[in-house]
């Protein structure tokens, strides 16, 4: 792993409830996290309470949401705007993700402008990004996370990145028990940063680029070993305490 901050985040989904965040906050409060930044994101419904959780037990835990609207306000019937996340302390937001492209009808350019609006108001974003098993079967890997880096530099910049994080999620990994090798994850990673790179390679050097596919408590070690992964975005082991801990543990004794 380079010098970057780790960042690791657990998407939680649809999943979770009041007692699992008092156990991930008091979990987190118990046991000395250095080095590393520790993210949760949990259905909208809990931001709030996981915000009070995290200030109540002194928690090292960071808070997120997994969807924002690209709109401020307005009859936007289920949205949830920047304003809404910032009033109840949601430092970083996931947009893009592969289930919201996939069910949702999400395009490159609306994950742009969710990103923008995030990155205007103070949020950070973490852009998730990956191919699909058939995208992968015909060499697209590589297209596909180019198209969606591109829609975000076209909107905002290069110089957005600055304050933003990638997340490479291959869609064939997610929920599935497959993982990419630690080699596959670092081709895909290294291409990305070059990529960034061709438009401005101090930007690309600062940004911290996550694994996301079945990340689990034993595979995460040898990811992290990884020169251009700076992290992990945890689906399913992020709703146990113990093996997100030793998820964190692992990018903790990376460094």
């Amino acid at each position: 792993m380079s010098q970057l901050t780790p960042l690791i985040a657990g998407n939680w989904k649809m999943n979770g409830n009041k007692s699992l965040i008092s156990e991930f906050t008091q979990v987190f409060n118990s046991q000395a996290i250095d080095g590393i930044d520790v993210l949760i994101c949990p259905p909208s419904v809990y931001i709030e309470s996981l915000s009070q959780q995290v200030i109540n037990n002194n928690s090292v835990i960071n808070v997120g949401a997994q969807n924002v609207s690209e709109q401020m306000s307005g009859a936007f019937t289920g949205e949830i705007s920047v304003d809404m996340l910032n009033e109840v302390n949601a430092t970083f937001v996931i947009v893009g993700h592969s289930e919201r492209r996939a069910i949702f009808g999400e395009t490159p350019e609306l994950v742009a402008e969710k990103y923008k609006m995030a990155l205007d108001n103070n949020i950070t974003p973490i852009l998730c990004s990956g191919e699909t098993d058939q995208e992968r079967e015909d060499d697209k890997t590589f297209d596909v996370i180019a198209t969606d880096i591109d829609a975000v530099v076209n909107l905002t910049g290069i110089e957005s990145f600055k304050n933003g994080v990638i997340a490479y999620e291959p869609v064939w990994a997610i929920g599935t028990g497959k993982s990419a090798t630690p080699e596959q994850a670092q081709a895909v990673h290294h291409f990305i940063r070059s990529h960034l790179a061709k438009y401005d390679a101090e930007v690309a050097q600062g940004v911290r680029i996550l694994y996301g596919g079945s990340v689990n408590e034993k595979n995460a070690a040898e990811l992290f070993k990884q020169n251009d992964i700076n992290g992990a975005l945890v689906g399913g082991a992020s709703l146990v305490s113990d093996k997100f801990m030793t998820i964190c543990q692992n990018a903790q004794s990376s460094l």
